[in-house]
């Protein structure tokens, strides 16, 4: 199955590190990450959870709940979660699925045959509170991801969403945003963007980070 943006993300119940998970219900209104690494007990994988725990208050901040996936089971995930806590300095806050039957991982598409048979790559979705699947990104198995982008598309995401604001190339959080161009009623402009704006182009105008 090949999920594309805009899609429904698939519901699933599956055990994990925290016992059973049904996804829908467990995020709940909140926005997701639902991320898979190759196998328990790796050395890029390991970096990755000790990081992804140690950034649980931006998570947090952005209302999101991260949850984990390998192909490996539960009792495999709790004695490598020990490993984590311990060589990353951190502690796992999070759920970590086990997906030993691939339900999931077939669901997510997040096995690559040609890259290999058996292991999941390094798949990760942001979805949206309303189960929309907003991101999708695939890295190889060698390197890890780079969750300082994750967080700073998920601030994209969000502006977009509840500001009517883009966010052009190269922005990081607190630089000038994009009004989209679908906004064009000046009532509505003004109401909204009371910083103001710059037209640069009629379909190209900036105006100060709303959140901000």
């Amino acid at each position: 199955m090949s999920l594309r943006l805009g899609d429904t993300a698939p519901d699933f119940t599956q055990e994990s590190s925290e016992g059973p998970i049904s996804f829908h219900k467990w995020l709940g209104d909140s926005w997701g990450v639902l991320f898979s690494h190759p196998a328990d007990f790796t050395p890029v994988c390991t970096t990755e959870l000790g990081l992804t725990a140690k950034l649980k208050d931006e998570f947090a901040k952005r209302n999101v709940k991260v949850i984990a996936l390998s192909v490996d089971p539960v009792e495999s995930h709790k004695k490598w979660i020990n490993d984590i806590n311990e060589t990353q300095h951190t502690t796992v806050n999070f759920p970590i699925i086990a997906d030993a039957d691939r339900k999931v991982a077939n669901l997510y598409d997040m096995i690559h045959p040609n890259a290999s048979a058996t292991a999941t790559v390094r798949s990760l979705f942001v979805i949206d509170p309303k189960k929309v699947i907003r991101l999708i990104i695939t890295y190889p198995a060698s390197t890890g991801r780079n969750f300082d982008e994750v967080l700073r598309v998920i601030d994209s995401l969000q502006l977009t969403e509840y500001h009517s604001v883009a966010t052009p190339g190269n922005w990081k959080n607190g630089d000038d945003v994009v009004i989209v161009p679908s906004l064009q009623d000046p009532e509505v402009l003004k109401q909204k963007f009371p910083k103001g704006f710059k037209t640069l182009r009629p379909y190209l105008r900036m105006t100060p980070q709303p959140n901000r």
